[in-house]
């Protein structure tokens, strides 16, 4: 039965983040909650084409929803054990695309931070065996490796968000962008040595972080430091992985 419930439940929770992105009409997200969002809003904002990813994230949790039907699937102990937390997620994202259309930054932020932690949660359950082979590899381990890192950085990037709408004018500053770079290589880098060095997650927040760095070529938060910061912590964390086999 959970497959099953887990496909409609990914069904919904896609639906729902559809509708609440403004791609069927309505208000974007970038453009919700007066702009908080957009590209250019704070020096840690990815450039908009970083967002592209969601598409590759949604096709592959479709993928994966689908995949839930397969005997295979089914019989897993691994698999039994990540549905409830895939699909938490799933109903996670939905929640957060609706606080930002409801205008609501700490409530975003709250959403996020809880969507973080299920994916971390998700991490440590894909440490255990495979039975599926490359299928299983690529639609849970792939796709939520990838949905792991972008949201990685997506988090920093909606607190610096919130943090200024809400007046606190210090994260628009260079040093304190550059921090939050940091620390985003940082947590991308750990995760990347203590999960034995999975790709998929390093490559999503090295995107993230690419176009943190591409973003701040121009506009108003334009900085030398800013690129050079987003640069090549993406480049350690795109090396990452390797740290993380060779300490298998």
């Amino acid at each position: 039965m959970l497959p099953v419930v887990t496909l409609l439940g990914t069904a919904v929770a896609i639906a729902l983040a559809y509708l609440g992105s403004g791609a069927h009409g309505g208000t974007a997200v970038n453009e919700a909650a007066g702009g908080a969002l957009s590209a250019d809003a704070t020096p840690l904002a990815p450039g908009g084409p970083a967002f592209r990813i969601w598409s590759v994230i949604y096709l592959g949790l479709i993928g994966y929803a689908l995949w839930q039907l397969s005997k295979t699937a089914r019989t897993s102990e691994r698999q039994r054990v990540l549905r409830p937390w895939a699909l938490a997620s799933l109903l996670l994202n939905a929640a957060w695309i609706w606080m930002v259309q409801l205008d609501s930054l700490i409530g975003s932020v709250a959403v996020i931070v809880l969507l973080l932690a299920v994916l971390i949660r998700i991490m440590f359950i894909l440490g255990q065996p495979r039975t599926g082979g490359i299928v299983e590899q690529v639609l849970t381990d792939g796709v939520f490796g990838l949905y792991f890192g972008w949201v990685l950085v997506a988090t920093f990037a909606n607190t610096w968000a919130w943090l200024a709408n809400a007046g606190v004018e210090i994260v628009l500053e260079v040093p304190l962008g550059v921090t939050g770079i940091i620390v985003a290589a940082v947590v991308a880098v750990a995760a990347a040595i203590l999960d034995g060095g999975r790709i998929a997650p390093a490559l999503a927040t090295a995107w993230g972080l690419a176009w943190i760095a591409i973003a701040r070529t121009e506009g108003q938060f334009e900085s030398q430091a800013l690129v050079w910061a987003g640069g090549i912590a993406a480049a350690v964390v795109l090396l990452s992985p390797a740290i993380g086999r060779l300490r298998r």
